[in-house]
């Protein structure tokens, strides 16, 4: 069940029962499939669970605002280097990021327009702030979404909590 949630099969519980026990009935005549099982009720589930996929895909891009997720990144990055939290053109790598899917290390540099030092303070940086991550210390850089940043990047799904009072 890869691909949709139990949660929105949940929803349709008695609906999904019945799609999955009529699975199991044995075909009608000779136009409904060629094993000892119904090829129709199959289909029936088949549509269900499609349809139930495809409501949650909306579902999740209503909530997470794709179209509007790089804007809020890059602006989020260029509040972080104005406050001197983020080094300057830190949202170079991220705009290239977001762009290309991934950064070179060996391409940092000309991103950021810094020397190799400088560029690895950088990204050093954006690392340790888990809005970068690498497999390995040779893997290209590629977008994280960190825990913390998860209300100001994607509101929706993550609605900011109260601060303490």
């Amino acid at each position: 069940m890869a691909g949709t949630s139990p949660s929105a099969l949940a929803r349709n519980v008695d609906r999904y029962k019945r799609h999955l026990a009529e699975c199991d009935l044995p075909r009608r005549n000779d136009l409904d499939g060629r094993g000892n099982l119904s090829e129709e009720t199959l289909a029936g589930f088949t549509a269900f669970f499609l349809e139930t996929c495809v409501d949650q895909v909306q579902f999740m891009s209503r909530l997470m605002q794709p179209s509007a997720l790089r804007q809020r990144s890059l602006d989020w990055a260029r509040e972080e280097e104005q406050t001197g939290a983020l080094m300057p053109n830190s949202t170079r790598v991220l705009a290239h990021i977001l762009a290309h899917g991934q950064l070179e290390r060996k391409d940092v540099r000309e991103v950021v327009g810094f020397d190799e030092r400088k560029s690895r303070r950088l990204t050093a940086l954006l690392h340790k702030r888990g809005i970068i991550v690498a497999p390995t210390h040779r893997a290209p850089f590629r977008l994280a979404f960190p825990a913390a940043l998860a209300p100001r990047l994607m509101p929706g799904l993550y609605p900011s909590l109260p601060g303490p009072s």
